[in-house]
């Protein structure tokens, strides 16, 4: 059970090839949205299956 759940914002970044502010701000925002639907939401982490069906064409996950 090595599947991530949460994305980071470095991981983020590396995906979409975006600073890490730009990375933070993306954050930011999917977690407003997030706590305005009245979810909990982790500063700095994005629930993977929320990022995915939130970005236009989903992002490559970049292996480490």
């Amino acid at each position: 059970m090595n599947e991530k759940i949460y994305y980071s914002a470095e991981d983020i970044a590396k995906m979409l090839g975006v600073s890490m502010g730009k990375s933070y701000k993306i954050l930011r925002e999917m977690n407003k949205e997030l706590a305005g639907k009245g979810f909990l939401t982790i500063a700095g982490k994005i629930p993977v299956e929320y990022f995915r069906e939130k970005w236009y064409g989903g992002a490559k996950e970049v292996s480490a």
